[in-house]
């Protein structure tokens, strides 16, 4: 069924771009791409798809020569972005000293006053990514494809986007000194909008939704106008998706090298989901983080909630939906790695829920309440389904918690419009007192 659905478009991937391979390729430690559900292995390319059963590729390394002590020597004296990771990723050696964004090491909040409002005991963490270089998680991926870029020759960096990524590309190729033309739906948030095209890239808005938006870039990769282009989520998302693997490092890290009992995880395409499950895995498998038991929760928004659903129905297959949610950023309603994601969340134990969009926005409001962070509205998704993953007996509020806000509210403030002043009053004591704010 996964085979079928994605043949149409992997098969094209396959005979535009699978000439342009090279074995030769300095990305560090990524020794090949290998098929995710057959192991067919090729070399490193601008290719994501499988010749042999069109499957996603993803990124095989060799880190059979790594010490595990001197490695996390090696992460703990590196720079305070991403690249202390770079022997983990698909990247050269020199990459810190090249020309990007250096997003990541953002902020692990011990949130314990919105913990004792869910009721949550055994620790309570928001992984604010916010806090990158264009606000939002879209930098750490965006700065893994710009490295692969560089290698294969591209001159534009393009993407499809519901938001976050078009402003996360326009930035890293302002910063690189590459060309940007990046697509998005022509309904978007106006405060994403200004953000994708402040940075001087050429910004395409499509008639459509992201789906139709994601389908014009495949197009646009086969045809002759689309020659040196790399779209970091489609012909570089090998790449581009290696970089969600620095959240589960950086999480880890920060609780003192260890796994959280749980994590809260948005689900747009489902990528960041199953990597953060990769890079878990492969800390374990280094030997950086002691193994044991883990679970992976998914959260989307419940008029977009393709994943969702199957999992509550017991289903492999997700069926696309047409979405139509307040929360933008994940309204992606045929995503590539839902299968994926219900794998995962079966595999730890974990669950796929959804929230409404009233209570996305009630969510929203009770973080920024109660710890001061201004989520996106994908944030409000993860938090309004945390909390009804604790109402509901899912979700263990005795164990380690972290939570993933991936974006800031500044960015979506249509979904809080409503609110504003609490008061107006006369430049007077008398006037204060009468409002009742005394």
């Amino acid at each position: 069924m996964r085979k079928m659905r994605r043949k149409g478009l992997a098969s094209m991937a396959v005979q535009t771009v699978a000439s342009t391979t090279n074995s030769t390729v300095d990305l560090g430690p990524a020794a090949a791409l290998s098929c995710r559900e057959c192991g067919h292995r090729v070399p490193l390319g601008p290719v994501f798809a499988c010749e042999e059963c069109f499957g996603p590729l993803e990124i095989a390394y060799d880190f059979s020569a790594y010490d595990t002590e001197k490695l996390r020597a090696s992460i703990e004296a590196g720079p305070a972005n991403i690249w202390r990771y770079a022997p983990l990723l698909p990247v050269p050696a020199d990459v810190a000293g090249k020309p990007n964004l250096n997003p990541g090491w953002t902020k692990l909040v011990k949130a314990d006053n919105l913990a004792a409002e869910l009721g949550v005991t055994g620790g309570l963490f928001v992984k604010d990514d916010s806090g990158n270089p264009t606000h939002s998680f879209k930098d750490r991926v965006v700065a893994q494809a710009l490295e692969a870029a560089r290698a294969f020759g591209f001159t534009t960096l393009s993407c499809s986007s519901t938001g976050n990524l078009a402003g996360a590309v326009g930035a890293a190729a302002a910063r690189a000194g590459f060309r940007s033309c990046v697509f998005i739906p022509h309904d978007l948030e106006q405060g994403k909008v200004v953000m994708a095209a402040v940075y001087g890239g050429e910004l395409v808005g499509i008639e459509g939704n992201y789906d139709d938006v994601n389908r014009f870039c495949s197009e646009l990769i086969g045809d002759p106008a689309g020659e040196g282009w790399g779209f970091v989520n489609v012909n570089l998302r090998p790449y581009y998706a290696e970089g969600s693997k620095t959240l589960a490092y950086e999480i880890c890290e920060q609780l003192g090298w260890r796994l959280p009992d749980q994590l809260v995880v948005p689900i747009a395409s489902g990528s960041q989901l199953t990597k953060i499950d990769k890079g878990l895995q492969e800390l374990i498998k280094l030997g950086l983080v002691e193994d044991r038991p883990y679970k992976i929760f998914g959260a989307q928004a419940e008029g977009c909630s393709p994943v969702s659903t199957a999992y509550k129905a017991g289903h492999d297959v997700v069926r696309p939906q047409k979405p139509d949610t307040i929360a933008k950023s994940l309204a992606i309603g045929n995503p590539a790695d839902g299968p994926y994601v219900l794998d995962i969340a079966r595999r730890t134990g974990g669950a796929v829920e959804d929230v409404t969009d009233a209570e996305i926005v009630d969510a929203i409001k009770l973080l920024a309440r109660t710890e001061g962070i201004f989520a996106e509205t994908a944030g409000g998704v993860t938090v309004g389904v945390t909390r009804k993953l604790i109402e509901s007996g899912a979700l263990d509020p005795a164990k380690t918690t972290v939570v993933l806000n991936t974006g800031d509210g500044l960015k979506t403030l249509d979904a809080v419009a409503g609110t504003g002043l609490t008061a107006t009053i006369r430049p007077n004591l008398d006037s204060f007192r009468k409002a009742g704010l005394a």
